[in-house]
C-alpha cells in the first residue's frame, strides 16, 4: 500500500504534492519522491529519498521542483526492500519522457520481469512491480503511428497494461510536453479519487490555465488543497488531463468491481471519502456491528468488561462507538509515541516487534484489577496485539479480551498489502480458541462478515484475505511470495 498523488495546472504543482504527501503519510513510511514537469521549459525536475516526507524533503528542494505538473509517492514496500533504487517515481526519457507513480501489487511481477527482458529485451534496473508497468506503457506509445499523440494512442498502451498486468493498482503518468494520466486496475482494488478547482487571476496568468486538477489516493488531499471532489475514478477507467487542461476520459476495461475492505478498517484516514463512504462513518459503524455480537456474551456472562480500550490510532472510532452502544465506559489507557511508525507497515518481524515495543506505554493506575476489553482494528500477523495483550497484563489486568472489526484474515493479500504468505497470519488453519491462546487473551471476539459488509454498506468488495476469494488470477502468488522472501533476504547480506 502506497500513497499517491498528481497534480496539473497550477505553478504550484510540486507544492501541493508536498503538502498532499504529508496527509497522506500514514499510506507508507519507507521512502517519498516527488517529480515535476515545467511546460514552459519543457524540463522535469525530481527529488526523492528513503524516509518520511518531511525527512526527505525541505524548502530548497522544493524550490527547485519548478512546473505546472508534478507527481508524488510516499511508499510502503510490497515488491524488492528498501532501496533507493525501488524509490518512485520512476522516469524513462523515451518516448516522449515518463514519469511514473502507483498504488498496487502486481502478482505476475516477476513473470513480467522476464517476458520484458527475453521477449521485448527490455532490462528492469529495479525490484519494483512499477518498472514493469513503467515499461509496458512505453511499449505501448511506441506502437502508435500517429505524428502527435492522441487520447487513442493513450488508451492503447493502458490497455496494454490492463492486458499483461494481473494484480490491483491506480497509477499517475505524467507525460512530457503533453499531460498527466490517471488509471485503475479493472476491478478498482486499489483507490484514486480525482477533484479541480477554480484558479484565481493572478495564477491563471503565471500557469496559462483556468483549472488545475488533482488525483490523490484519498479525499483528504484534495479537501485539504482545495479541490473539489468529482468522484473515485472507475475500474479500468482512464482518465487524461492534456496541458491545455482538456478532460479526456474512457472506461476501458472494467471487470467484477472489488474495492478493498481493509481500506475502511485499517489504511484510509477517517476523514476521507472512498465510494461515497464517509470512512469515520463507517468505523462508527463497525463498533456498532460488533457491539451486536458482544451483548450476548457479556448478558450470559462470558465476558465482564470494566472498560473499553482502543489500540491506538486506528480503532478509535469503532472503540468510542461500541463502548457508546454497550455502555462501558471507554478509556485510553495505551499511549502512543506520536514518533515511531505503523507496525503493520514495517516491511520485516524484527521491525514491527521492536516498534510495538517502543510506540505504546500503558497506563497501569487505569488498568490494575480490571478486565479490559482491547479493540482493534485487525488482527493480521498477531504479532502487536499479542505484545499489547501482554503489556496489559504486566500492567496489572485481571482480565483481557480483544475484538476486531475485521473477520479472522486467513487468507494471502497479493494486491497491495504486505501479507503474501499464508504462514505469517495468525488466524491461518487455527480457529478461535487457538487464536486466542496463542494470543494468550481470555478472548477473541471477530466482527462477522455480515457485520463488516454492514458497516460498509457496499457488497463489491474484495473479500479475498477473509474468504480466499480472489477477484483476479493468483496463480502466480506462490512464486511471487517466495521470490520477495528471496530479494528481500539478499537485500540483507
Amino acid at each position: 500500500m502506497c500513497g499517491i498523488i498528481g497534480v496539473i495546472g497550477t505553478s504550484y504543482a510540486a507544492q501541493e504534492v508536498y503538502q498532499g504527501l504529508l496527509l497522506l503519510q500514514h499510506r507508507g513510511q519507507d521512502s517519498a519522491g516527488i517529480l515535476s514537469y515545467d511546460f514552459h521549459r519543457k524540463t522535469y525536475h525530481q527529488h526523492k529519498d528513503l524516509g518520511q516526507v518531511s525527512q526527505v524533503f525541505d524548502l530548497k528542494t522544493l524550490e527547485r521542483l519548478e512546473g505546472q505538473m508534478s507527481l508524488g509517492h510516499t511508499r510502503y514496500s510490497t515488491v524488492g526492500g528498501s532501496q533507493i533504487k525501488d524509490v518512485q517515481p520512476l522516469v524513462v526519457g523515451y518516448p516522449f519522457g515518463l514519469g511514473i507513480v502507483h498504488n498496487g501489487n502486481l502478482v505476475n511481477f516477476y513473470q513480467l520481469r522476464e517476458k520484458l527482458s527475453q521477449q521485448s529485451k527490455r532490462h528492469i534496473f529495479s525490484n519494483n512491480d512499477l518498472e514493469a508497468l513503467l515499461n509496458l506503457m512505453a511499449a505501448g506509445l511506441i506502437e502508435s503511428k500517429n505524428e502527435a499523440l492522441s487520447f487513442d494512442d493513450i488508451t492503447h498502451a493502458v490497455s496494454k497494461i490492463y492486458d499483461a498486468a494481473l494484480g490491483g493498482y491506480s497509477v499517475l503518468v505524467s507525460i512530457a510536453d503533453h499531460g498527466l494520466l490517471a488509471f485503475r486496475d479493472p476491478n478498482g482494488i486499489r483507490p484514486l479519487v480525482w477533484g479541480e478547482k477554480e484558479l484565481s487571476e493572478a495564477e491563471k496568468k503565471q500557469s496559462g490555465s483556468s483549472k488545475a486538477y488533482c488525483f490523490s489516493s484519498e479525499s483528504n488531499a484534495l479537501n485539504f488543497l482545495g479541490y473539489k471532489l468529482n468522484r473515485d475514478l472507475k475500474p479500468g477507467e482512464v482518465v487524461f488531463i492534456s496541458k491545455t487542461g482538456q478532460v479526456f476520459q474512457k472506461v476501458l476495461n472494467q471487470q467484477t468491481t472489488a474495492n478493498c475492505m481493509f481500506e475502511y478498517i485499517y489504511f484510509a484516514t477517517p476523514e476521507s471519502t472512498m465510494e461515497t463512504k464517509n470512512v469515520y462513518q463507517v468505523r462508527l459503524q463497525m463498533g456498532q456491528a460488533l457491539a451486536e455480537q458482544i451483548e450476548p456474551l457479556i448478558a450470559s456472562g462470558e465476558i465482564t468488561p470494566d472498560v473499553i480500550v482502543p489500540v491506538p490510532e486506528t480503532s478509535r472510532v469503532s472503540a468510542i462507538s461500541l463502548s457508546e452502544k454497550l455502555g462501558i465506559p471507554y478509556r485510553e489507557v495505551l499511549i502512543k509515541n506520536r514518533y515511531i511508525q505503523r507496525s503493520f507497515i514495517l516491511n520485516t518481524p524484527e521491525s514491527r516487534k521492536r516498534a510495538v515495543q517502543l510506540k505504546l506505554t500503558p497506563v497501569a493506575s487505569e488498568i490494575k484489577g480490571k478486565k479490559i476489553l482491547l479493540v482493534d482494528d485487525s488482527i493480521v500477523r498477531g504479532t502487536t496485539s499479542k505484545r499489547i495483550i501482554e503489556m496489559v497484563r504486566d500492567a496489572g489486568a485481571k482480565e483481557v479480551y480483544i475484538a476486531t472489526t475485521c473477520p479472522p484474515i486467513r487468507h494471502p493479500c497479493f494486491y497491495g498489502i504486505d501479507f503474501p504468505n499464508p504462514e505469517e497470519l495468525v488466524a491461518y488453519k487455527k480457529t478461535e480458541e487457538e487464536i486466542a491462546a496463542n494470543q494468550k487473551a481470555d478472548r477473541v471476539v471477530y466482527m462477522s462478515l455480515d457485520g463488516l459488509l454492514k458497516s460498509i454498506g457496499k457488497k463489491d468488495l474484495c473479500l479475498a484475505c477473509i474468504t480466499g476469494k480472489y477477484p483476479v488470477d493468483i496463480s502466480a502468488g506462490e512464486s511471487f511470495s517466495k521470490k520477495r522472501e528471496k530479494d528481500r533476504t539478499e537485500e540483507k547480506l
